[in-house]
């Protein structure tokens, strides 16, 4: 099957799984406690203090949240303060534009892991995947699977918000072909942000053998829930706390007792 019969199907399955009825026993007010589990609960800004990351690390915690996402120069930190609990250390990789080299990028897994990462989210060579150089794409991607050696999750961030249709659908084959464990929208750095359209896309193109994570823009328990439905099992978002309580992230930040 070609490229363009390809997406023509997936978008026809993007469509029909978007108009299915919303799961009712997910569409909830309140505290819930369930959303927890799909929360990476994600600090990645350049001016991120120690006291930030402390806080972050304590309310992953209290809420039980999937992991803690952090730079690299934190992981350490972090692996230190999640210490016996069941969060996981999660990290960035050729962040946030996906233009280092994939020795560069490899090595820096080695780092995380020396480190105490348990995760760890890649971007991909944006630049060559445009160019259609997928032989380049793919050795980059499997540089950082090869790296993490089973010791970490893999999750490819291909920045959907740069990206034609048939590059998404490009990015997540050459993705899932090179053995990474999740497949990721965005890096917030940039432009776009999660939708329903791009997750239900990437799941369709991945199938059973990959997670979709979706990230950024990811407020509120009703865009959670969108996401969700649409096939993603992870959310990267600093309003973890908000989406389980069901409240407002003015009001989440307004109750923190941190």
């Amino acid at each position: 099957m070609d490229i363009n019969h390809l997406i023509e199907e997936i978008t026809r399955e993007v469509m029909k799984e978007l108009n299915k009825s919303p799961d009712s026993g997910r569409m909830q007010s309140g505290y819930n406690a369930e959303y927890a589990k799909y929360v990476d609960h994600t600090v990645l800004r350049p001016d991120t203090t120690r006291a930030t990351i402390e806080k972050f690390c304590r309310e992953a915690k209290e809420y039980g949240f999937a992991s803690v996402c952090v730079n690299p120069t934190h992981v350490k930190y972090v692996a230190e303060l999640l210490k016996g609990s069941s969060v996981k250390v999660c990290t960035v990789i050729g962040f946030p534009l996906g233009a280092n080299t994939s020795f560069v990028k490899a090595a820096e897994v080695r780092d995380a892991l020396a480190n105490g990462a348990q995760e760890v989210d890649m971007v991909i060579n944006i630049g060559a995947l445009k160019d259609r150089d997928y032989d380049l794409v793919s050795s980059d991607i499997k540089a950082v699977v090869d790296a993490a050696a089973g010791r970490a999750k893999v999750k490819v961030i291909i920045e959907t918000g740069l990206l034609t249709e048939e590059e998404k659908i490009k990015a997540c084959l050459l993705a899932k072909n090179a053995g990474a464990d999740f497949v990721k929208t965005c890096t917030g750095m940039s432009v776009g942000e999660a939708t329903p359209e791009d997750i239900a896309l990437m799941k369709k193109t991945v199938g059973s053998t990959m997670e979709v994570k979706a990230s950024t823009g990811i407020k509120t328990r009703e865009d959670a829930d969108r996401l969700i439905k649409a096939g993603a099992t992870r959310l990267g978002t600093s309003s973890g706390i908000a989406i389980v309580k069901g409240i407002s992230p003015q009001l989440a930040a307004a109750k923190s007792s941190y």
